[in-house]
């Protein structure tokens, strides 16, 4: 399985209001542990943030 990057764009902008980062849409929980996370885990999570944007652009 190739290793997924992370989503990161390098613009953090936390919204406590949505509990994830505006910028790439992850969790600060996420964020932490991305370097410690199986690549299954971490393509479930990259699957979520779609959804996650479209919650916060709406």
């Amino acid at each position: 399985m190739k290793k997924i990057s992370s989503p990161c764009i390098k613009n953090c902008k936390y919204d406590y209001s949505y509990t994830f980062c505006t910028g790439c849409y992850r969790s600060g929980e996420e964020i932490t542990n991305w370097v410690y996370l199986s690549e299954e885990k971490r393509l479930e999570i990259i699957r979520l943030l779609p959804k996650r944007k479209r919650k916060i652009n709406n």
